[in-house]
């Protein structure tokens, strides 16, 4: 299973693409890229969208995932914020769904604690441990980087927990 992870940011979207072998009696992750979208402040919204887009569209097709995952909507005190980034999140929806491609989505807690153990856990103890399961030498950057493989690295997890499940019926 290859699962291209986003986090959605108004400043920067992070992607990663992590691949997970089914067939195998201890899959192992494997890391295949990531990075980051850095968007352009003085750039409108709506050009600024378009760019979160078409980079999404052709990392999809050079890719070819078979799923995309994404972070749910968490609520912000900030409405404007919060807006913005659903703006984003719509277009990386949109760009997964565009690639015929299903959309996984799991709360920031539930990410956090599939990676870390923990679902409160701070930035560095996520970009630690996506390090430590990937097998890299140093913590992935940008950090949306880290937040988008975690995102995959999540999507996995639960993948393999209900297949097993399913099995154990």
């Amino acid at each position: 299973m290859r699962v291209f992870g986003i986090d959605c940011g108004t400043e920067c979207t992070g992607f990663g693409v992590v691949e997970s072998d089914e067939t195998s009696r201890n899959p192992e992750l494997c890391w295949l890229g990531a990075g980051g979208i850095r968007l352009v402040k003085k750039d409108s919204t709506a050009q600024r969208l378009a760019m979160v887009y078409a980079q999404l569209t052709a990392l999809i097709e050079l890719h070819r995932p078979d799923i995309v995952a994404i972070e749910e909507v968490f609520y912000s005190v900030n409405a404007k914020s919060a807006l913005k980034l659903g703006q984003v999140r719509g277009v990386a929806l949109l760009a997964a769904a565009n690639a015929g491609l299903p959309v996984a989505e799991y709360a920031p807690l539930k990410i956090k604690s599939t990676v870390t153990g923990y679902g409160l856990a701070q930035k560095e103890q996520v970009q630690f441990m996506v390090a430590r399961l990937l097998n890299l030498a140093s913590p992935p950057q940008p950090a949306d980087a880290a937040d988008a493989l975690a995102i995959a690295i999540c999507h996995i997890h639960h993948a393999q927990t209900s297949a097993l499940q399913a099995v154990n019926r």
